[in-house]
């Protein structure tokens, strides 16, 4: 559900990366399987993949031709790209990464890396924050493990003239409460929360919005979600009121029936 392509065909999903073992399942070339071979396999099954589509009219056959193709070019580009003994000691340092300990400072600069490699979509995932107790504590231990590694990347991007052309989106899918959870922790919350970005368009050094003094409800220039996404389309060259999708007999909008752009953060 977190990593599907919604309802946009499924040539637009993306590929999950393993943090430890083999980057992508199944990447390495089977023992004894000449490259050559394998390319003729994957000509064959494309080819008959091909006869059903003019037969059938399947949008999803043309993706299992396009994944074909696409995962015996990774299986010669992956193994460049997870390589990070060429990266100099004094980038790991910046970034605090250790090569191959999956962490997230380890992401952050293979998300570099894939960036330069003209990767248009990367998304980075820390899963265990969700501090519904010992917040204080925990908190100061997530920061740990993702500040230092973020202002890394966004100034590494920078450095090397990428960030221009590079929207970095920082958040998560909801806030936290104001009022506490079982004494020390913090529940779920919809009604404020912020997200920082950087590059690719947005004005810096700025802050847009603020909730009331409680932390509690967004007060001033509260931003919704279909505007969010209208405006990261609109810094990506698109206009989200004319981009629709086929989609169950409807042309549907990737921000539904709402969104403004927010003109105020760019740059």
């Amino acid at each position: 559900r977190q990593w599907s392509a919604g309802f946009l065909p499924s040539r637009f999903q993306g590929v999950k990366f393993n943090a430890v073992g083999d980057p992508v399942l199944h990447i390495k070339t089977p023992s004894g399987l000449a490259s050559d071979a394998q390319k003729d396999t994957i000509d064959a099954i494309n080819a008959l993949n091909r006869v059903e589509h003019k037969v059938t009219r399947d949008p999803e056959i043309l993706t299992r031709i396009a994944q074909y193709e696409m995962a015996f070019k990774m299986q010669s580009s992956i193994p460049d790209l997870v390589d990070m003994s060429k990266e100099p000691a004094s980038m790991l340092e910046m970034y605090g990464a250790k090569p191959g300990d999956g962490s997230f400072a380890s992401n952050c600069l293979l998300a570099r890396r894939l960036a330069e490699r003209g990767v248009r979509f990367i998304q980075l995932y820390h899963r265990d924050w969700d501090h519904h107790t010992g917040v204080k504590s925990n908190v100061a231990i997530k920061a740990q493990e993702t500040d230092r590694a973020t202002a890394a990347l966004i100034r590494d991007l920078k450095q090397r003239g990428m960030l221009d052309d590079t929207l970095v989106v920082w958040g998560g899918e909801f806030g936290r409460t104001p009022m506490s959870q079982g004494g020390d922790g913090r529940d779920h919350h919809i009604k404020g929360f912020s997200f920082m970005l950087a590059g690719g368009g947005i004005k810096g050094g700025i802050t847009y919005g603020s909730t009331d003094e409680l932390g509690y409800a967004a007060e001033e220039n509260p931003v919704a979600v279909p505007d969010f996404h209208a405006t990261m389309l609109h810094l990506l060259g698109i206009d989200h009121k004319r981009l629709t999708v086929k989609f169950q007999g409807l042309d549907a909008r990737l921000t539904g029936i709402s969104g403004q752009v927010v003109t105020d953060i760019l740059a």
